[in-house]
């Protein structure tokens, strides 16, 4: 193998890992600021677009319905609510925490997108938005 192949295999394993690590960092808990309530964390999102419109799936494991909370304006779609800290058991011995509790806040900036809520449901701990374009494009 060259040297040039090889560096360049390892850069495309090091832009990987970095991209990793910020997928990662995106999902521990996090300062918000005062304005925002404290401690909390951003949920993952898939985004598709449709020729109707926008899917957003977020993933929220634990998180009841009824903690969540969907707003649409003309800024964008906030989607906020919280994961109580469930241990089970008074008594138990907390080894590691990785799954995120406690407050939660996912902004997304929509601009220039003329979108309507159309329905959302939420099914095996994933939260589904559907928007749909005002305007067919």
């Amino acid at each position: 193998m060259s040297a040039e192949r090889h560096y360049g295999a390892m850069w495309l394993q090091a832009l990987e890992l970095a991209e990793e690590a910020e997928r990662l960092q995106r999902s521990f808990l996090r300062y918000l600021g005062p304005d925002a309530e404290g401690i909390g964390w951003e949920a993952p999102v898939d985004i598709h677009e449709t020729p109707d419109g926008l899917t957003l799936l977020f993933a929220l494991p634990g998180v009841a319905p009824e903690d969540i909370e969907v707003q649409l304006d003309a800024d964008g779609l906030t989607v906020r609510g919280v994961r109580p800290l469930n241990l089970g058991d008074r008594n138990a011995v907390v080894r590691r925490l990785e799954i995120p509790h406690g407050r939660f806040v996912r902004r997304l900036s929509l601009p220039g997108a003329e979108v309507k809520l159309a329905d959302s449901q939420y099914v095996n701990g994933c939260l589904q938005v559907r928007l749909v374009w005002m305007n067919p494009r």
